[in-house]
């Protein structure tokens, strides 16, 4: 499964947000740019011009995530290259008020649909991003899950493709003991949200995961060092460690024992308090534009291409690393991420003129999706265990 971000908005798609996760506000050029990686838009039925231009002098077009066209061809994408499905985000900042929440339940409407037509999985990933540290609690989780039970009628379709664990609808909640965030997870509430997602007679019922940091273990490194996040796992039935940014192929074989020496320290905690596990891994990252350009300090600190693809290499070792250590699930970051650079959809090799981009290294733009579907074969048992890249030559 992979998280799906759904985020990239168009000036005149309909939604009012402009170039939203495109670039800042206003015009999108050269300067307000913020994706290290640009789309492959060879494909989608509906795509918008930009002031950039390619390197022929050809229009840069994007596409936009709130498009039910969009949605149907990433959901196409899933099934040609057999990935299950998608975590759909549901950010904090846009469920405060009835009008946020309908709002930005575009995407989820769109991936219900897709879902179906296409036989993947979806499941509703909540992100604590944007929870002010004023007092605010989480609440609103709550109602709007009431409301996506009652209204969008997200786990009773006629055809269900809502993703179940243990045999009841899996709700994710990511964001907890991230020292980075004002938020005390101790008066946020989240005790009363997940009693209510497993224990409510009428909404609840559900399986939760939690997104946590990957030294959650030990409540250190990238972890509050607060023991109630260990409550809150254990009230919980899957834990997903967020290990993006904490490996690198820079030091390969370091690194990558490293990883799944992790994968496997966590499996064993896992165990012993009978909560359920999913690793995450990620193709890369890099969000240079993301935060200025690299202009000042940020060049050291965010450098463009930061962790390298090395044209899949890195991927498939965490993928093989978590594989082989008997991990039953993988968590993907991300399908759609372009902002951060770990995007596994098609983005081109040729990103237009005149700014810092990433390109795929010359592999074909379907590359980590079907990297991903062989993982998924991987997993299952389907295909034999490799640390080895796949190549097409040698798959039948």
């Amino acid at each position: 499964m992979c998280g799906y971000q759904g985020w990239f908005r168009a000036d005149g798609d309909g939604s009012g947000e402009g170039w939203s996760h495109y670039g800042e506000r206003g015009a999108l050029t050269a300067a307000t740019l913020h994706p290290d990686f640009w789309p492959d838009v060879s494909e989608y039925e509906k795509t918008y011009p930009t002031s950039l231009t390619n390197k022929d002098g050809a229009i840069a077009r994007v596409f936009s995530s709130v498009d039910q066209s969009t949605t149907d061809l990433h959901f196409r994408w899933m099934q040609q290259y057999g990935i299950d499905g998608v975590f759909v985000q549901r950010f904090f900042s846009g469920l405060r008020t009835a009008d946020r929440r309908k709002k930005s339940r575009v995407v989820l409407a769109n991936a219900i649909q897709s879902s179906q037509k296409y036989g993947r999985a979806i499941s509703v990933m909540y992100d604590l991003s944007g929870l002010r540290n004023s007092g605010e609690d989480c609440s609103a989780l709550i109602q709007d899950w009431k409301e996506l039970v009652d209204e969008l009628k997200i786990t009773s379709q006629p055809t269900n493709n809502y993703l179940y664990h243990r045999g009841k609808p899996l709700v994710v909640i990511w964001g907890l003991g991230f020292p980075d965030r004002g938020y005390n997870i101790r008066n946020i509430g989240m005790d009363k949200v997940i009693s209510f997602l497993k224990n409510d007679p009428e909404y609840g019922g559900c399986s939760v995961m939690l997104g946590v940091p990957t030294y959650f273990r030990d409540l250190k490194v990238d972890t509050n060092p607060d023991p109630y996040l260990h409550e809150l796992i254990a009230s919980a039935d899957i834990v997903m460690p967020w290990m993006v940014q904490r490996f690198t192929p820079l030091l390969q074989f370091f690194d990558t024992t490293r990883y799944e020496d992790q994968v496997k320290a966590d499996l064993a905690w896992c165990v012993a308090r009978q909560v359920d596990y999913a690793p995450c891994v990620s193709p890369g990252f890099s969000w240079y534009n993301m935060h200025n350009h690299g202009q000042g300090d940020n060049a050291m600190l965010y450098p463009l291409n930061q962790i390298p693809r090395q044209k899949g290499q890195f991927y498939w070792s965490e993928i093989s690393g978590a594989v082989n250590a008997k991990a039953k699930m993988l968590y993907v970051a991300m399908f759609d991420e372009m902002d951060e650079g770990t995007a596994i959809f098609k983005c081109s090799n040729n990103p237009p003129a005149g700014v810092q981009l990433c390109d795929l290294e010359g592999v074909p733009t379907d590359h980590y999706l079907w990297l991903t579907g062989e993982a998924g074969k991987m997993l299952r048992g389907e295909i034999p265990f490799s640390t080895h890249i796949p190549t097409r030559e040698n798959i039948k």
